[in-house]
């Protein structure tokens, strides 16, 4: 029950609690603090901890020319939401049905007959029904009126700003990884389909995973620091994330060299997360250069590893 795609037939060991309602995109910081409140008021209200989140975002209907690339796909949502101890996560299908409901429809519908919930948790900015009609003081009087408990939790900041999804992902757009991971509950992970590549990583003794197919925010173009799991294990990963000019290929790549690994992952979905970001990439003048860089890149992909 970890991950729902529906509310229909919903099973009673998830009605009756405490829901969090939101698109918690990345699950950062400021989600894990909600996550908390609801774990408490979950157990204040003897029920389930159960967060209701949406599959697109509405706006990929609405407004999709103004849709942000995502940070995560549902199930890593889920999995992560889990693990701060929710109960299930509900990605419930959004259709025209759900965006024409009213704010007082929606909390009737959704929030009374099918969850049944007895308390809510949400952020001060939560917005809800047909165009975001409904605010916090909207859901603070329908709550009321049905002797449901409300909690308002406010924002964390970090360095004077909020932690936000739009803020982690401005970060990770200009591939400060780093700086989103201390905001993310986690480091910052994408997957994508292991392909045939030029195979060029392994004559120059540095074997690349060719990613694609990735369906989240790529991070700003460069060399980074990783690690991904692999069968079980942990390896350290070096990724370089655009072209390689020192070839003349001017086209944007996802290449993992997973320091250790001597297996084949063609045709795999393949998951890696971006701990470091270590350079920029430039054109070498020989091959000979550009494997002593590579030599650096892993070495220093190790020594970040070692610090998380």
């Amino acid at each position: 029950m970890q991950l729902l795609r529906t509310l229909d037939n919903l099973p009673d060991a998830l009605r009756g609690g405490a829901v969090a309602i939101g698109n918690f995109d990345g699950v950062h910081r400021g989600h894990a603090w909600i996550v908390e409140r609801l774990l408490a008021m979950a157990e204040q209200v003897g029920g389930p901890a159960v967060v209701l989140t949406f599959d697109p975002h509405p706006v990929r209907l609405l407004r999709p020319d103004e849709a942000p690339p995502p940070l995560t796909w549902t199930e890593r949502k889920a999995e992560l939401l889990v693990e701060l101890g929710v109960d299930s996560m509900i990605a419930y299908p959004t259709d025209e049905t759900l965006l024409s409901l009213t704010a007082e429809e929606f909390f009737s519908q959704i929030v009374g007959e099918r969850l049944q919930a007895r308390a809510l948790v949400e952020g001060p900015n939560f917005h809800f029904g047909r165009d975001r009609s409904g605010d916090v003081e909207t859901l603070r009087q329908l709550c009321t009126a049905s002797d449901v408990l409300l909690e308002v939790v406010e924002p964390i900041e970090i360095d004077s700003e909020y932690i936000s999804s739009s803020r982690v992902r401005t970060l990770i757009a200009e591939g400060d990884v780093a700086t989103a991971g201390a905001m993310l509950t986690r480091p910052y992970r994408i997957r994508g389909l292991v392909t045939h590549g030029a195979k060029r990583g392994a004559k120059l003794g540095f074997p690349t995973a060719n990613v694609e197919a990735i369906d989240t925010l790529l991070p700003a173009l460069g060399v980074y620091a990783g690690r991904a799991s692999v069968h079980g294990e942990q390896y350290a990963a070096a990724i370089n994330l655009g072209p390689n000019p020192t070839f003349g290929e001017h086209a944007t790549k996802v290449e993992v060299h997973l320091i250790g690994y001597t297996g084949q992952l063609y045709g795999d979905v393949f998951e890696v997360d971006f701990l470091a970001r270590l350079r920029d990439i430039h054109p070498f003048d020989t091959v000979e250069q550009l494997q002593q860089q590579l030599k650096k890149d892993v070495a220093e992909a190790v020594s970040a590893n070692v610090e998380f």
